[in-house]
């Protein structure tokens, strides 16, 4: 990996696309439908003008913060994306290698390709494990069990995905993830389908179909609760009325996500959406921010708006292809990096100076 020539996401972005083969690159890049939600959660960022302030000292800038008792050295962590061997060999293992390196929260999906048990052996950072809401409960439940045996710090709950997207890229490509790739910490046999490649048809999302439980409802997370001691946070809330109904049911954070655009495809940026998850929520809970974070000034705009971190995926993968665990520190430093210039550039030496203020809506 040659760091002299990345020096910002967009250039790990354009690394990874030369590296990866093209139906790989195209259900990494890709969203639902028209991609007009995948689209809004960049332009959303740009229509937020920001308005620094000066005569500040800011000869030093802190960004270490804690989120749910986790240390870390600036608020962006790794969101949770399926099948990280499709980016790299050492797929989950390399990218919390490289999330410890730099400090900062892993987030692992369920659908890892790398075992819960290997992923926690070589961290360094905190990792919080995430969670579809399966038909087999008996799986869940052994997922949720294991995670928090092996020290995992919280459960995410992904709630918006009773089905998976109509994802055209996908389904234009046949995609189906190669055999040596499943994830390893459900069962081989609930997997299959995701082998099972068919021209004009997705096979991730046949296997959605079959294994993720659409009835799934508030009722339901009593059980999920009585699992296990570990907080919850809710993956997907983008309104106010959900994000109120999820403090009442007792959840330890919310991240406002519109599943990097795959899922319902005229969605809400993002970024739009977090003001008034942020106002309902009123300080209850944490809220954090998924969706088209690309530069150290989105991360910023998202803090500004009311978030206590940042979770960026494709990037990370971006980082993974590039360089494996080393690629994934760097990706993260350079946000990190480019969050402390920022923050120095708009007069906000310390994380609890950034408010409302600093941002044009």
């Amino acid at each position: 990996m040659d760091g002299a020539s990345l020096l910002c996401l967009a250039d790990f972005e354009a690394a990874a696309g030369r590296r990866l083969p093209p139906g790989v690159w195209d259900y990494i890049r890709g969203g639902s439908g028209e991609e007009q939600t995948l689209a809004a959660n960049r332009s959303a960022f740009a229509r937020l003008p920001l308005r620094p302030r000066f005569l500040v000292d800011v000869e030093t800038c802190d960004l270490n913060t804690t989120l749910l008792g986790a240390q870390l050295s600036a608020p962006i962590g790794v969101a949770p994306t399926a099948f990280h061997r499709l980016a790299h060999p050492d797929g989950e293992v390399a990218t919390a290698r490289g999330a410890g390196e730099a400090g900062q929260l892993m987030v692992v999906s369920i659908l890892a390709s790398r075992s819960l048990k290997d992923v926690a052996a070589v961290a360094s950072g905190p990792l919080w494990l995430q969670l579809y809401w399966l038909r087999r409960r008996d799986l869940l439940a052994e997922v949720v069990r294991q995670g928090e045996a092996l020290g995992y710090r919280a459960l995410v709950l992904t709630v918006d995905t009773p089905r998976v997207g109509r994802r055209l890229r996908d389904r234009r490509n046949g995609f189906a993830v190669p055999p040596d790739i499943t994830a390893v910490n459900l069962d081989d046999g609930m997997m299959a389908t995701t082998h099972d490649a068919h021209a004009g048809t997705s096979a991730l999302e046949r296997h959605a179909r079959e294994q993720f439980d659409p009835t799934l409802t508030w009722a339901d997370l009593a059980w999920l609760r009585g699992l296990t001691g570990l907080p919850i946070l809710l993956k997907g809330v983008l309104t106010a009325d959900d994000a109120r109904l999820a403090v009442e049911h007792g959840v330890a954070g919310i991240v406002v996500s519109n599943h990097g655009g795959r899922q319902l495809d005229g969605a809400p940026a993002a970024i739009d959406a977090l003001p008034e998850v942020v106002a309902a929520a009123g300080g209850d809970c944490p809220v954090l921010l998924d969706g088209g974070v690309r530069t150290g000034t989105d991360v910023l705009k998202a803090l500004a708006l009311g978030a206590s971190a940042v979770l960026v995926g494709r990037p990370v993968l971006w980082g993974l292809a590039c360089g494996g665990a080393e690629g994934v520190r760097d990706v993260l430093g350079v946000l990190a990096a480019e969050l402390e210039d920022a923050m120095a550039l708009s007069g906000r030496p310390r994380l609890r100076d950034v408010d409302a203020s600093l941002v044009s809506r």
